[in-house]
């Protein structure tokens, strides 16, 4: 039996229209679902009420351009607020693991932010994770991301973060939103290795799932030996799920879950309203709490065929072998703003579905083989010609990588508008507009 904390915010004031999957339905039937079923009246089950995230917190994490001002972050500061109160409690043992039932969701909100896309605009867990490290002093945290589309901004936040690895299994993307979530995808040039993406086959159900994670997921959280797994909560995996196409159940949400163990659950997507989401959540938290989920049956049975046995243990022996097989390439930049050392440059071109517009992004990490490296993002508001510049010294930075962050600062903050420096090292955050150091608060 877990000592298990939960917390609800359905956000009743946000939403992206009246007839959009994403409103606060999603969370009060399952909220009503689990007070009927007397499941709140367990010993072991703590409710917390809602809180409020710090901006100070969010600027950590993520860059928001081109300001703060220019966003209605209500719901979403609550929705992030909310994780960290159960994170709060995980710290203090108040509780043994913990359950945030909270909208919008957050992991498809990257490293840098214009916008709302596929219903997010700040990063749930990437949050949660940076308060966990900077104020506790949390050194390495597992994610697994079991939303049916890939967590692209949760990946996007840490791909170069050697200390947090990202797992997401999730539908293939050349057949869903955001398309991206591929096995080549496996981290930056100080973090290869850190990120292992599981595309599946539209129409994988439980079995598919657990097998995945016995014999592939689960071995690489245990070989990387985390402080703490958080899950990143999806339950569009569903066989009623309107978005995918998907076959999991109920209970196999909850066996997914009594595996892996997570510290934390942080609620993603899952859109099948009243026919899914009341009995994977009851499933989840049932499991969390240590109790028996097996009488979680949903009223409709599924209709597809499910693929399994053979073919998807030969599908995903075969993305294994691929997987393992997939070399880093990287290209090397010398631009004269970049400070000493060996840069590795891409580029990135990110689509906001929900305001309909696209970002442009050029990066460059400094390679380094003692810490993550310093990060530089030019980021392009491409509809707007809106241009932002991003620098981030990462948690443990090495002195080289931590001068080098300073020394970005002072170049990009004469050439361009907006400067946002990161500095996770030392916990602090700066902005510049038009070269003079400015409160990023507003106040």
């Amino acid at each position: 039996m877990n000592k298990t904390g939960i917390i609800f915010f359905p956000a009743f004031d946000w939403s992206l229209g009246e007839f959009h999957p994403e409103r606060e339905e999603r969370l009060l039937y399952t909220q009503e679902q689990i007070f009927e079923e007397g499941i709140m009246d367990l010993p072991q089950v703590r409710q917390y009420s809602p809180g409020v995230a710090d901006l100070f917190d969010v600027l950590r994490t993520q860059a928001i351009f081109p300001d703060l001002q220019q966003h209605n972050l209500d719901a979403h500061l609550i929705a992030v607020g909310s994780s960290l109160v159960l994170g709060n409690a995980l710290m203090k043992k108040e509780i043994t693991n913990g359950f945030a039932l909270v909208r919008p969701p957050g992991h498809h909100s990257g490293a840098t932010v214009w916008g709302n896309r596929g219903f997010c605009t700040l990063n749930n867990e990437a949050i949660l994770i940076n308060v966990l490290r900077a104020k506790y002093g949390i050194k390495k945290i597992a994610v697994i991301d079991t939303d049916v589309h890939h967590g692209d901004g949760t990946q996007d936040i840490f791909y170069h973060d050697p200390n947090v690895l990202y797992i997401s299994i999730h539908q293939d993307g050349r057949t869903i939103f955001p398309g991206t979530g591929f096995t080549e995808e496996k981290g930056g040039p100080n973090a290869w290795g850190s990120v292992l993406n599981i595309p599946l086959l539209p129409g994988v159900g439980d079995e598919g799932f657990l097998y995945a994670l016995e014999n592939w997921i689960m071995p690489a959280v245990e070989a990387f030996k985390p402080d703490l797994i958080i899950n990143s909560a999806g339950q569009d995996n569903h066989f009623t799920d309107p978005l995918a196409s998907m076959n999991v159940t109920a209970r196999g949400y909850g066996k997914i879950t009594e595996m892996i163990k997570p510290d934390l659950a942080v609620l993603e997507g899952g859109y099948a309203i009243e026919g899914a989401l009341p009995y994977i959540n009851m499933a989840i938290f049932l499991a969390l709490a240590g109790e028996d989920y097996s009488g979680v049956v949903e009223s409709q049975k599924p209709q597809n065929t499910e693929i399994g046995g053979d073919t998807i243990r030969s599908f995903l022996t075969d993305l294994k072998r691929t997987n393992k097989a997939v070399r880093p390439s990287w290209v090397f930049r010398k631009e004269q703003f970049l400070p000493a050392g060996d840069w590795v440059y891409s580029e990135k071109s990110i689509y906001y579905d929900t305001d309909g517009f696209k970002e442009n992004r050029k990066e460059y990490i400094r390679k380094c083989s003692h810490c993550g490296g310093t990060v530089l993002m030019i980021s392009q508001k491409t509809s707007a010609f809106q241009k932002a510049v991003l620098a981030r010294i990462p948690f443990e930075a090495c002195p080289d990588c931590e001068q080098a962050g300073y020394d970005l600062a002072e170049t990009f903050k004469k050439l361009e508008k907006t400067v946002l420096l990161q500095n996770q090292l030392r916990d602090q955050v700066h902005l510049w507009r038009d070269g003079r150091e400015v409160n990023p608060f507003g106040g």
